[in-house]
């Protein structure tokens, strides 16, 4: 494959990114543009789902046109995308009938509430993997079909089509020829049963979304179909789709269970691979299809932590202790540790595995003596103790222990972060060179489906260490900072107790 390249196309929350690697998983060209984002009421998010297309396609050919390639030149496309986020379109037209709702978009709430009046979270928990919540797609599937004028009959007579972000962008780069997803892809609607691989009639029924609407599930990795030759000038192989974070967990090469990857962004997202077996959580965690490969089918768990290093940008926003978040390190760097000082960033509710929607950010231990270095080093270590109580759930979960840590995202940058998170664990935290882990994953899936990469141990030979944090924190200090840790989070959420009643 000389001179063969995969392009993976990163459609985030807020931009939509191209990013053409090649053999040796080598960053070839990059490019990149935001998007608006859409808040016509609190609560709700949207997006322009056309303008996503035009944007992503955009950025597909600054990559390409950087690279100084032709189309003929890239041997498969790769696609991670926001998962969760819903668009229903016209079959016909390929016009959508609303604007894509966001997996932030908060609408369906109430809904969803209604399904857990009628005692039915277990056994959608069961099937499904996932809690009730309007996170998920099925019930932004519903509000459109209820709510825009004539949706319902046009979806009862078979003309429109749902997708997730990458069925969108497959059925246009395709022009209408193919309406596919994936796995990983669809066990995130709270639609689809990720025991048997297929789409639940139960449920479907419950939420009155007629099957035609859905798209072909199929495996993470294999040719869906080709770019139409109008799109980049000669037919491309489609043929790789992962959500976004599960994209990540394979590009960490993340490929025996047991591994677990965490990403630090604004929020964190921790994943560890279970295997060819769903673990349905004991400890409110996320049961999720990781990705499927020939006839392989594995699974994991995931923990969304709401407030990662959005807890920077509130000391530099909010605080005004810094000018940029670059400085956080330089200013926490100052004391030798917190000083018994605690922050819980509950600014949005606590995320897994408290699931508190009513807690609020909190700082416990402060006296005369603490400075704002102290508060900074606090605010470094919540993100750390967050982190260490999801990973403590997944090894409850999976009855084992995780032996290391593997990091991607803005804050894995950060050494004071990364050396106190590897001593709150006592595990080794291990960081690779190549960083854009979400686009790696989704070019190694589209290239070992067109033969790029002969197989995944072919493909685990590229993943390259950075930098290993070891513990240098006794056992007995950890767990003391722990204990802190745990305190001052059941007096956060005392406090959010007493303010709901």
């Amino acid at each position: 494959m000389e001179n063969k390249y995969i392009l993976a196309l990163d459609q985030g929350t807020t931009s939509s990114r191209a990013i053409l690697f090649n053999q040796a998983g080598d960053i070839i060209s990059m490019a990149q543009k935001e998007f608006k984002q859409i808040y016509p009421q609190p609560g709700w998010v949207e997006h322009d789902a056309l303008e996503i297309w035009v944007g992503q396609s955009t950025v597909a050919h600054e990559a390409i046109t950087r690279a100084n390639i032709d189309s003929t030149q890239i041997a498969g496309i790769g696609i991670t995308n926001q998962r969760e986020t819903t668009v229903v379109w016209n079959r016909e037209t390929g016009l959508p009938v609303y604007n894509a709702i966001v997996w932030q978009d908060r609408r369906t709430a109430h809904y969803c509430d209604e399904i857990k009046a009628q005692g039915l979270e277990a056994s959608i928990r069961s099937k499904t993997g996932l809690p009730v919540d309007a996170y998920f797609s099925g019930s932004k599937i519903k509000w459109i079909l209820d709510n825009v004028e004539g949706a319902r009959e046009l979806a009862n007579a078979g003309k429109l089509a749902f997708g997730t972000i990458d069925s969108w962008l497959i059925w246009n780069y395709t022009h209408g020829e193919v309406h596919v997803t994936d796995v990983s892809n669809a066990s995130r609607t709270m639609l689809f049963n990720i025991q048997t691989l297929t789409w639940d009639k139960d449920l479907l029924e419950l939420m009155d979304i007629p099957a035609s609407i859905l798209p072909e599930v199929r495996s993470s990795s294999e040719i869906y179909g080709y770019t139409h030759e109008s799109m980049l000038g000669s037919r491309v192989p489609l043929s790789g789709i992962a959500g976004d974070q599960q994209a990540a967990l394979f590009g960490q090469q993340c490929t025996r269970p047991g591994m677990v990857k965490n990403t630090y962004g604004t929020g964190c997202f921790m994943m560890m691979n279970t295997g060819v077996t769903p673990i349905i959580s004991k400890n409110n965690l996320l049961t999720t299809i990781a990705w499927q490969i020939g006839d392989r089918v594995e699974y994991a768990l995931e923990g969304s932590i709401f407030i990662g290093g959005a807890v920077v940008q509130w000391l530099r926003d909010g605080l005004g202790m810094i000018s940029k978040s670059s400085e956080v390190n330089e200013l926490a760097g100052q004391v030798k540790d917190s000083d018994g000082v605690y922050l819980v960033p509950a600014f949005a509710g606590l995320g897994a595995p408290h699931w508190n929607q009513d807690a609020r950010g909190s700082l416990f231990g402060a006296t005369l003596g603490t400075k704002s270095a102290h508060i900074a080093r606090a605010a470094l270590d919540s993100i750390a103790y967050q982190t260490a109580d999801v990973l403590k759930a997944m090894e409850a979960d999976a009855g084992i222990s995780i032996p290391e840590l593997r990091v991607d995202g803005g804050a894995s940058v950060n050494p004071l972060l990364m050396q106190f998170q590897a001593d709150i664990l006592g595990t080794d935290v291990i960081r690779p060179k190549i960083t854009e882990t979400t686009a790696l994953g989704a070019a190694y899936l589209a290239g070992l489906a067109v033969g790029y990469w002969k197989s995944i141990e072919d493909v685990q030979s590229q993943w390259q260490l950075d930098k290993r944090f070891s513990s240098q924190m006794s056992a007995e200090g950890s767990g003391k900072l722990l204990k802190g840790w745990h305190r001052a989070v059941e007096a956060t959420k005392t406090w959010a107790n007493h303010e709901a009643d």
